[in-house]
């Protein structure tokens, strides 16, 4: 019953349900609360409902998440890609009376998704099953209206794991009661379409044309009106058609003229609404209302995409579905913030990766004028892990295909319906007939978009006749995932009549505030526990991947490209590679991390993508290093010229020089070989991405900076023009907790949601980069709804009451309630000064204050063995101490050679291993024994120092003797501490011979 006591902390214990009165004021009837949920397990074997006074039931809300309030755990029913959150099984139920007057009205229940293959019964029959954990459905219910019980229940199964990233598990989305007479519009019965649209409107006007599908009692005689809305309300446009309605679905149309359309684009999302009635003999019995927008769009082969017939590149991420500290329990709130976040950044494009998304995220990207790829599937028949989709495709996936389009096929910001991504069964014998009958299935919805599938598998032009041959010609295009700038050519020329996009591109890893190796292309992972991070500086690949850079040069390059989708816009839980090991839960793809907080790489795209004057720079910690230290200063900027001051003293002006693409649109680039590209073998730059142009170069400017405290700014320039500046500055101590929430006023219903910062900043309110802090948070007047900090390495729970910071950052997200008409948060840590701040909640009423406990003390664990970096999963610091001595730390890696660039192993200048002092103390002396071989050698240097309780401290008198054939000896004046340090010095840096290991070491007096 792992996660029952989490449970219970989450939902309040209440063992018979009370039946909810339903008194519909309108066709539909929000169900979401009520509800009873009891976690029967976490390992998703197969039970019946517990019974109604079993005490497992607790009283919830939903959407609703419950594999997001369990721990992270390693165990048989967990792993990493689904970020160490069990599954399980789990019953909803709710009771609920409908009135006498529904007698003879037709009644439906109808849910958004259900993560996974769910099985609903009203009154203890089956309704249905529903396998598939990302499509809607609906059942009709032949309830009771005579005023007793009805109770609805529902099983939901997820079997871990059931897909390849963190899924969540649960009633996850909306659920609606909908009430009608027997004569009206059918579960996504209205289809707006604008024909002839980019014909139509050089002559001022547009033709919204309806089509309405209805039932009714045989012999019905009906009216269907739709009435048009624009984007202010007002009506312009009303279209009257006749039905003969029966109990089989018919369907009219009906076309109506808008003159002066305003259209709906990612700059301006005017949206209209159409208002489709069902009238018998002049009543009104049914009134369904869409919301569309008017628009065109048009993928060429040739010359890309273009919106309204302006030409624009996709600048778009894939986004998985998880809210991060949230799960998968959909918000409104929630989903807006991640895609203004996204906006910000110059996105104009998502592609759902890899499942169709909820109504909240496409009614978002409708109103934040954002285009989306709807995909489907990430699996066909071939399942890629064990429960997935695969078990069901055959039997499920037409209709379930069919779902998404019906869900979405009116909305303005849907351009591309996807089939599947990196499907196995496309280069089998059974892919062409598959995607012969998936395009079918989309196209007996809608004709009006392209049909894509995203892929892995085109990296070389197949071969004619091959099945990845047959497919592409039976798409309209070809999403290509991580292809490289000759292969994409390669295929443009082969396949001439088709449009091609990135589907995935880049996959560059990172970690919020952790720098590595500037002058390499790719480099290692730190192994070591607690540090297991990946560079900031656009180079930590794995061997399918490329850099950011890389990705958005290729793409610029080549107008006929319609865009990319960068992999991925924020991180998602699961998928945490290049690590796969307990607790690293998180993915590392990120350009923002699962709190919402900002990468360098979110600024490397901005500079890209974004028109606004901007300029970032990296490391944006300038508090972590050594007196005279030399860093790598980057800066990314969309301005011509950067000037870097050191407490006001330039460092030097760095230019972008401008070019010009082969298609004539203007860029900003150095000219300089970049190494990027081994197989370029000709031209001007041999070795490094060259456009077609002739020219190669970085999307950033570079410094050489000795470290010394201070205030670092960076001044960005257009003709000679200050237009945008950003500094870093040293930060002292941690003095206080600082919170920034992201709005003043929210709504008190219970369920609408604030995003609260929790900065560490010293006593000039500078954020300390690398604190660590526990902070607890106590919310009055509402709840946290879940906490988190970025930290892809991490076993905390997202919905405790407190949460270490990570980089001086975490994030708490609050729901309001519905008493207070204020919210107070406040945040404490121990030895910093308290925080408290205030959001106003409109509609609350004085009452009485909800507030969350304050969490118990967490004592500091005692200190292990640690390690600067770890090269290798089985060379961590724990092996020093481990008695054995044939394992061992090292900080030997090898970084495997990816499409683009070659292996590399280079040793680091320096590392450093700590080592716990045996209790009682004091320390005054080091054994060590070095490993040597081919890759290891004996460091140059050993620095000794000890932990003083802030920082590490030189210890003095330090002698070191290397005694032939045994340990070396390390001597120092006796220190009181828990920890001793060795700060290594390589003897060949930059080679890969440098390496240091040991094998054995043990701290004496």
């Amino acid at each position: 019953m792992l996660g029952l006591v989490v449970v219970a902390g989450l939902c309040a214990a209440h063992p018979v349900a009370r039946a909810e009165q339903v008194r519909p004021a309108g066709r539909s009837v929000d169900f979401t609360g009520g509800w009873q949920f009891a976690l029967v397990n976490t390992n998703g074997e197969d039970a019946p409902q517990p019974g109604e006074h079993d005490p497992a039931w607790r009283e919830t809300r939903l959407p609703h998440d419950w594999s997001i309030g369990l721990d992270p755990v390693e165990g048989p029913h967990t792993g990493a890609g689904t970020g160490f959150l069990p599954g399980g099984l789990g019953w909803y139920r709710k009771a609920f009376t409908l009135p006498s007057r529904l007698a003879g009205k037709k009644v439906s229940i109808e849910f958004d998704g259900v993560y996974m293959d769910s099985e609903v019964y009203l009154n203890g029959v089956l309704l249905g099953r529903h396998p598939y954990g990302y499509t809607g459905f609906a059942y009709d219910l032949d309830a009771r209206t005579d005023g007793s019980p009805n109770v609805l229940a529902v099983k939901v199964r997820n079997q871990v794991p059931s897909s390849r990233w963190y899924s969540g598990s649960g009633i996850y989305r909306d659920v609606r009661l909908v009430v009608t007479e027997p004569a009206h519009v059918t579960r996504h019965g209205v289809q707006v379409t604008t024909p002839e649209l980019a014909t139509t409107i050089k002559s001022g006007f547009a033709t919204m044309r309806v089509a309405t599908t209805a039932v009714g009692e045989s012999g019905t005689q009906a009216e269907v009106v739709s009435t048009v809305r624009d984007p202010r309300g007002r009506i312009v446009g009303r279209g009257t058609a006749r039905a003969a309605l029966a109990a089989e679905p018919s369907t009219t149309t009906t076309d109506i003229r808008i003159a002066g359309p305003a259209l709906w684009s990612v700059d301006r999302p005017n949206l209209y609404t159409v208002d489709s009635e069902v009238r018998v003999h002049g009543r009104v019995v049914d009134t369904v209302s869409t919301r569309t927008g008017i628009r065109y769009f048009a993928f060429d082969p040739d010359n890309g995409f273009s919106l309204n017939g302006v030409e624009t590149k996709l600048k778009g991420v894939n986004l998985h579905h998880d809210l991060g500290a949230l799960g998968s329990a959909v918000s409104s709130d929630a989903v807006v913030r991640q895609l203004r976040i996204m906006k910000s950044m110059g996105v104009n494009a998502v592609r759902t990766s890899h499942n169709p998304p909820s109504p909240q995220f496409i009614r978002a990207c409708e109103e934040l004028g954002i285009l989306l790829q709807v995909e489907a599937f990430d699996t066909w028949r071939s399942p890629k892990v064990k429960y997935d989709y695969g078990r069901f495709f055959d039997a499920n996936s037409s209709a379930d295909l069919r779902e998404m389009v019906h869900a979405a096929k009116n909305s303005p910001s849907v351009v591309m319906w996807s089939i599947g991504n990196e499907i196995p069964d496309s280069s089998s014998a059974a892919g062409p007939p598959i995607a012969r009958r998936l395009i079918d299935d989309v196209r007996s919805v809608d004709t009006t978009r392209p049909i894509v599938m995203g892929s892995d598998r085109y990296r070389r032009v197949p071969a004619i006749g091959s099945p990845q041959d047959q497919i592409l010609r039976m798409l309209d295009g070809l999403g290509l995932n991580y292809n490289n700038a000759s292969s994409i050519d390669e295929l443009h020329a082969r396949y001439p009549d088709k449009f091609f996009f990135e589907a995935e591109s880049s996959s560059s890893t990172s970690t919020r505030g952790h720098y590595q190796d500037p002058d390499q292309l790719n480099t290692g992972e730190n192994h070591t526990p607690g540090r297991r991070n990946t560079s900031s500086y656009d180079n930590n690949l794995e061997t399918w991947t490329y850099s950011g850079e890389y990705g958005l040069k290729k793409d610029r390059d080549r107008k006929w490209f319609a865009g990319q989708f960068l992999w991925t816009g924020i991180d998602y839980i699961g998928e945490p590679t290049p690590y796969n090991v307990f607790p690293v839960k998180s993915s590392f793809f990120g350009a923002v991390d699962t709190a919402g907080f900002q990468k360098d790489f979110y600024h490397l795209f901005r500079s890209q993508w974004s028109s606004e004057p901007m300029v970032h720079l990296l490391p944006m910690d300038w508090t972590g290093h050594q007196p005279g230290e030399v860093v790598s200063v980057w800066a990314y900027s969309n301005a011509d010229t950067v000037e870097l001051y050191l407490d006001g003293k330039s460092l030097g002006e760095r230019k972008f020089d401008e070019k010009t693409t082969v298609s004539g649109s203007k860029y900003l680039e150095t000219t300089e070989a970049t190494g990027d590209d081994k197989n370029v073998v000709t031209g001007p730059y041999p070795g490094s991405y060259t456009s077609p142009n002739g020219s190669a170069g970085k999307l950033h400017l570079t410094w050489s900076v000795p470290f010394q405290p201070g205030r670092l700014v960076a001044v960005a320039r257009r003709g000679g023009v200050e237009v945008a500046r950003d500094e870093v500055r040293t930060a002292g101590e941690p003095h206080a907790i600082r919170l920034t929430p992201d709005r003043r006023v929210t709504k008190a219903d219970d369920r609408s949601l604030a995003f609260v910062t929790a900065e560490v900043v010293d006593r000039a309110g500078v954020v300390v980069p690398h604190a660590d802090d526990l902070i607890s948070f106590q919310v009055r007047g509402g709840g946290l709804a879940g906490l988190d900090n970025g930290r892809q390495e991490s076993a905390e729970n997202y919905q405790a009451s407190s949460r270490t910071a990570f980089n001086g950052k975490a994030l708490a997200i609050v729901r309001s309630g519905q008493t207070s008409p204020v919210i107070t948060v406040t945040a404490r840590a121990p030895g910093l000064r308290t925080a408290t701040t205030l959001i106003a909640a409109a509609g609350g009423r004085p009452g009485p204050l909800r507030a969350t406990a304050d969490p118990a003390p967490v004592p500091a664990p005692a200190p292990e063995a640690d390690a600067s970096y770890s090269g290798a999963v089985d060379t961590i610091p724990a092996a020093m101490l481990d008695g054995d001595a044939s394992t061992y730390w090292s900080n030997y890696y090898l970084k495997r050679a990816t499409g683009l660039l070659p292996a590399v192993s280079r040793a680091h200048a320096t590392d450093w291993v700590s080592l716990p002092v045996p209790e009682g103390g004091p320390a005054g002396s080091v054994q060590v024994s070095f490993r040597t071989d081919a890759s290891h050698a004996l460091p140059a240097s050993i620095a000794v120092s000890y932990w003083n309780g802030r920082a590490f401290v030189p210890v003095r008198d330090a002698k070191v003797e290397w005694p032939a054939g045994r340990p070396a000896s390390i001597t120092f004046t006796p220190v009181r501490s828990d920890r001793i340090r060795l700060d290594l010095t390589s003897s060949a840096p930059g080679t890969a011979q440098g390496f240091l290991a040991v094998s054995e070491a043990t701290v004496g007096r």
